[in-house]
């Protein structure tokens, strides 16, 4: 018994020894990345975990992966990376293939458990985005809109757009349409009205599998004024201009005479005409004799000669006429 208890120990100390120079058994002071899962958004993938935290040096980590069709763990050109995410390769763009990744984690010579994901089809799997809203043409009865889808369809691919639409002063009523152009029309509008829509995209497979996407957020756009409504509107305007101005010329013939009345300035005696009135004893009379002397007046010169005679100093006699038709 002694010795077999000896050689039993022996064989333990061997094996582990063979581990540790070996380097590819894990070991469990190197825990395990978590949260590992594949994230997929409109077929770009990528895998994705948790960093692994230890109290000293740097912890790499490596991916795997293997399809349904051969059954073999590959490398993922993530050997011994510090990042805490993988892409995947243009070798796994297909998306109809099932493929399962595992990751671990490595501290010099010691690694940790591989975590294996679940079979991943990225046609099943994927989260497919809302498509891109290009251009909003508003029309009086309608919206015309263009979109491009969210990713490159392949050949097989079926791209089919739900879009749900509502006026906006009545959220409650949400109409629906679904169309396969990525220029359509929403019809059937009011005029001058705010109108809302959000898109979403449905893909079908060649394998006939249904996949939904993400909605849009909800863009509003205003309906137009049609012509026929633009030209009512003129034709309201004007003669809303013109009943105003033939009312207004009415209400100044009618009113002819209070307006002519209220347009005239006031009549008033000036001050020194009402101090005489009161006073007639003042020289009021003086004044304006003064005045009126004072004002100047035009005055005429003639010179005339008499016929058959001449002036002693040789000088034509003078004759002055005034505007009162004197003549001195």
């Amino acid at each position: 018994m002694p010795c077999r208890a000896l050689l039993l120990s022996h064989l333990l100390l061997f094996l582990l020894a063979l581990g540790r120079a070996s380097g590819t058994e894990s070991s469990p002071y190197l825990p395990a990345p978590k949260d590992v899962r594949v994230y997929s958004y409109n077929f770009h993938s990528s895998l994705r975990w948790s960093p692994v935290e230890v109290d000293r040096g740097l912890v790499l980590y490596t991916v795997h992966f293997k399809t349904g069709a051969f059954n073999q763990w590959e490398e993922m050109n993530c050997t011994r990376i510090t990042q805490t995410e993988c892409s995947f390769p243009w070798s796994l763009k297909e998306r109809r293939w099932t493929v399962v990744l595992r990751v671990r984690a490595e501290l010099g010579q010691v690694t940790s458990d591989w975590v294996e994901t679940d079979p991943f089809v990225a046609e099943r799997n994927t989260t497919i985005g809302p498509p891109n809203v290009k251009n909003v043409i508003e029309n009086s009865d309608s919206l015309l809109i263009s979109v491009t889808p969210p990713f490159g369809s392949e050949a097989a691919d079926f791209l089919q757009y739900h879009v749900s639409y509502w006026e906006n002063a009545t959220s409650t009523a949400v109409k629906e349409t679904r169309t396969s152009s990525t220029l359509f029309k929403i019809g059937n509008l009011k005029e001058l009205t705010l109108y809302c829509f959000r898109i979403q995209v449905e893909l079908r497979t060649r394998s006939d599998r249904r996949l939904l996407g993400l909605q849009s957020v909800p863009k509003c756009h205003r309906t137009t004024l049609s012509e026929a409504t633009r030209a009512g509107y003129i034709v309201l305007i004007f003669v809303f201009v013109l009943l105003s101005v033939s009312v207004g010329l009415f209400l100044l013939w009618r009113h002819r005479k209070t307006i002519k009345y209220w347009s005239q300035p006031p009549l008033e005696i000036p001050a020194h005409f009402q101090e005489y009135l009161k006073d007639p004893s003042m020289p009021v009379l003086e004044v304006l004799d003064n005045c009126a002397e004072d004002d100047p007046h035009d005055s005429l010169s003639v010179v005339c000669f008499e016929e058959g005679s001449q002036t002693l100093d040789g000088q034509a006699h003078l004759c002055s006429i005034s505007h009162d038709g004197e003549v001195t």
